[in-house]
């Protein structure tokens, strides 16, 4: 089961769906280096979880996300080396190999943008709001700010969003491809669970080799990513759970999966 040892990170669990909610509304889930550092072991610890299939992600309360760093801890590092060798909750979210989907429920600024678009699925609230706001203090975003945005939105639309560090609304985030739905505040967590549910109904193997897959098809050439593409989908089709997929649709039987 998995859980949190601090306050400021809540988790729930219901079947095979981890709800992961950053808890300090107060500071808009400005995340500290602790937060950062309990983020790291949850992330493995669902890595090493064989009954998570799908991680939610939300802020709690009504008005974010995720801020983002919690700046007033940035200049507790030693030196810009400290710095740029911190534990950081965006390289812990982008090793979990399960499926996630970030509920955007209001700001999501610098870091706060980072941690939703390192998530697989993305939902917004309808007061939701996303901005690369680090240039506004005198830096950039650290944890795939360019790349994620560059990837999502276009060259042009990433511009915008890393030069001026201005927000966007929820229907200009969906208009650009930064999120795929956008929902009442209200509807937003239960939409994003019930998505979960689905997917966490699919084969596990099979959604994180999909997940896998994806990621390389941004990184590899076109005939390398379709070779890997290949060859995933050959492990895949050795697995049990595929042949009970066969099995299910040659019997006309609902399939039962279970991670083999």
């Amino acid at each position: 089961m998995i859980s949190s040892t601090i306050d400021e990170i809540a988790v729930s669990t219901d079947t095979h769906v981890v709800l992961v909610t950053l808890n300090r509304p107060a500071k808009l889930n400005a995340v500290t280096p602790e937060m950062s550092k309990e983020l790291t072991r949850i992330a493995l610890a669902i890595n090493d979880d064989p009954d998570v299939r799908v991680v939610v992600l939300t802020g709690a309360g009504d008005r974010a996300f995720c801020a983002g760093s919690d700046i007033r801890a940035l200049d507790g590092y030693d030196s810009p080396w400290d710095f740029r060798n911190r534990l950081d909750y965006c390289d812990a979210l982008r090793e979990v190999r399960k499926p996630i989907i970030a509920a955007i429920n209001g700001y999501a600024f610098g870091g706060g943008v980072e941690t939703a678009m390192i998530c697989d699925i993305r939902l917004a609230a309808e007061n939701a709001q996303l901005a690369a706001s680090e240039i506004k203090l005198g830096w950039i975003g650290g944890g795939g700010m360019s790349a994620f945005l560059a990837h999502s939105a276009g060259p042009s639309n990433a511009a915008m969003m890393l030069l001026t560090g201005d927000a966007i609304d929820a229907e200009r985030a969906k208009e650009w491809g930064l999120v795929s739905e956008v929902h009442p505040a209200s509807a937003l967590v239960p939409r994003a669970l019930e998505l979960a549910r689905t997917i966490a109904s699919r084969p596990p193997i099979a959604a994180e080799t999909a997940k896998a897959n994806l990621r390389a098809a941004f990184t590899m050439n076109f005939d390398d990513s379709m070779r890997y593409e290949r060859d995933l989908q050959t492990i895949c089709f050795a697995t049990e759970d595929a042949a009970e997929g066969r099995a299910a649709f040659t019997e006309k039987r609902a399939a039962v999966f279970h991670g083999r």
